[in-house]
C-alpha cells in the first residue's frame, strides 16, 4: 500500500494498489515464488545461472538471459527483448531455482537459447509503463464496442500493451471460430497501434482476471496454480459430493479444480473398502450397499425387497460377510451384525464465551397467533371473574336487606 509503485496521496494516505499487479515490492504479484536458496552461497568455481524469470501483466511469465550480468533481485523492474521493440515486466527469480522451473515447463534449461535483458528499466520506461496500464480498461471497453458493431460473438476479457506501446495484445474467449480480420483493421485504425489477437480458454480467463472463491480466498488459478488438468465428475463421485453443477463449478463455469487435490487421498482410503457393487448374500435376500462413510468407515445395506430400510455395518462386519460368502456359504441376516454407535452425552460444541448458544437460532420463533389467544382467554377469565365478583356482590346486598327487613318485623308487632 505505500510502496513506490502505489504512492501515496496528497493528504498522505495511501492511494491502494492500482497497477494492477504491477507493484514493484513484489507483494500484490501472482504466481509468487519464494527463493529458498537466496540465503545459500555458491559452490567454489561455479557461475550463477544466468536464466532469470520476468513477469509481466497477470500471470504472464517468460525466461530471459541475463546476458550483461546484471545485478539483478526478485522485484526490479526490466527492459527485455521483443518480438519489435522491448517489453517492461518484474523479476520474479533469479538463480539456481529458474534452472529448475525451467524443467518443471519442460523447456531446454540452456540459457543460450533464450531472449536476453537489455537493462534495468529506466524511470521513463516506468513512467510510460504505468502510462500505458492506465489505458487499458478505456482500450478494453472501445474494443468491445467494436466487436458488438461487428456482430462477433467473441469476449474481449483482457488487454495488454507492450511496454514500448508498438503493440496491443487482445485476449478473448469465444465458443465458435471468430473471423475477426475486419476487427483488427478497425482496432489498428482506432488505437494506432500493431494488433494481436489471442484466444484463451475459459480457465485462463479467471486467472488472469482472478476474484474471490466459494472459499473465502483468492482463486488457486491466480495465485499458485500453473498448470490446468482436467477435472471429470467421477472425482465428485469418489469424494461422495452431490453433483450439483452450481457448487462444483468455479467462476469460470468449469469444474472447480480443488476437485482433484484430495482425490489421490480419498482414491487410497477407498482401496480398503469393497467395490459398491459387490452385494452380501444372506438367507433373507441379497443385500445392497447403499451409502458409505470414509472417515467412519461405515457402511449401509438393504435387501433388495426392502430398499428403505437401511442397516449400519462397520467395514470389518463387511468383510467377514464377504468373506463367508466366498466359501459358498450365507449368513442368517444383516441384523446380526449391525454396529449400535453410541452417541455420549458429552456437549459437542461449547461456546468459548460462554454467553450464547450455537443453536440459539435453531429454535422456532412463538407466533404471534398464539400469543393472541393466550391473551384472549385472559381477558375472557378477567371478565368472568369480574361477573362473578359483582354477581356475590349483589347477592350479599340482598341477603344483607333481608336479615335487616327480619330485625325490624318483631319491633312492629309489640307496638
Amino acid at each position: 500500500m505505500g510502496c513506490t509503485s502505489c504512492a501515496s496521496g496528497a493528504d498522505g494516505q495511501p492511494k491502494g494498489c492500482k497497477n494492477n499487479g504491477t507493484c514493484g515490492t513484489d507483494g500484490c504479484n501472482k504466481l509468487t515464488v519464494f527463493d529458498w536458496l537466496s540465503n545459500m552461497t555458491l559452490p567454489n568455481n561455479m557461475e550463477p545461472f544466468k536464466g532469470v524469470e520476468v513477469r509481466f501483466k497477470n500471470g504472464r511469465k517468460h525466461f530471459y538471459r541475463n546476458s550483461e550480468s546484471l545485478t539483478l533481485s526478485i522485484g526490479d523492474i526490466v527492459a527485455t527483448e521483443a518480438e519489435s521493440g522491448h517489453d517492461i515486466g518484474i523479476v520474479t527469480l533469479t538463480g539456481e531455482l529458474v534452472r529448475v522451473q525451467m524443467k518443471k515447463k519442460k523447456e531446454n534449461p540452456n540459457p543460450e537459447n533464450l531472449p536476453k535483458i537489455y537493462r534495468k528499466a529506466s524511470q521513463k520506461d516506468i513512467d510510460l509503463w504505468q502510462k500505458l496500464r492506465s489505458r487499458e480498461a478505456d482500450v478494453q471497453k472501445q474494443s468491445r464496442v467494436i466487436a458488438i458493431r461487428l456482430g462477433l460473438k467473441m469476449k474481449i476479457s483482457d488487454v495488454e500493451f507492450q511496454g514500448d506501446a508498438s503493440k496491443v495484445v487482445f485476449y478473448y474467449t469465444a465458443e465458435e471460430r471468430v473471423d475477426f480480420r475486419d476487427l483488427i483493421k478497425e482496432f489498428a485504425r482506432t488505437f494506432s497501434s500493431r494488433i494481436e489477437m489471442k484466444q484463451i480458454g475459459f480457465r485462463q480467463e479467471a486467472a488472469r482476471l482472478g476474484g474471490i472463491g466459494s472459499c473465502g480466498r483468492e482463486l488457486c488459478c491466480s495465485t499458485w496454480l500453473t498448470d490446468f488438468r482436467s477435472v471429470n465428475t467421477a472425482a465428485a463421485r469418489y469424494q461422495q459430493l452431490s453433483l450439483n453443477p452450481q457448487k462444483l463449478a468455479g467462476q469460470c463455469g468449469k469444474l472447480k479444480c480443488c476437485l482433484n487435490f484430495e482425490l489421490d487421498t480419498y482414491l487410497d482410503a477407498l482401496d480398503g473398502f469393497p467395490k459398491s457393487d459387490v452385494k452380501l448374500a444372506t438367507e433373507k435376500g441379497m443385500a445392497v450397499c447403499q451409502k458409505t462413510d470414509i472417515f467412519k468407515g461405515l457402511l449401509w445395506y438393504a435387501y433388495e425387497k426392502e430398499g428403505m430400510n437401511w442397516h449400519q455395518l462397520s467395514l470389518e462386519n463387511v468383510k467377514e460377510i464377504i468373506a463367508v460368502n466366498k466359501k459358498g456359504n450365507k449368513v442368517a441376516s444383516l441384523e446380526e451384525f449391525i454396529e449400535e454407535v453410541v452417541i455420549s452425552d458429552k456437549e459437542i460444541f461449547s461456546s468459548v464465551v460462554g454467553q450464547d448458544s450455537i443453536t440459539r437460532f435453531d429454535k422456532p420463533k412463538r407466533s404471534n397467533k398464539r400469543r393472541s389467544n393466550k391473551g384472549n382467554q385472559r381477558n375472557q377469565n378477567r371478565s368472568n371473574n369480574e361477573s362473578k365478583n359483582t354477581s356475590k356482590a349483589s347477592g350479599n346486598s340482598k341477603n344483607k336487606r333481608k336479615n335487616n327487613n327480619r330485625k325490624r318485623k318483631p319491633q312492629s308487632n309489640a307496638k
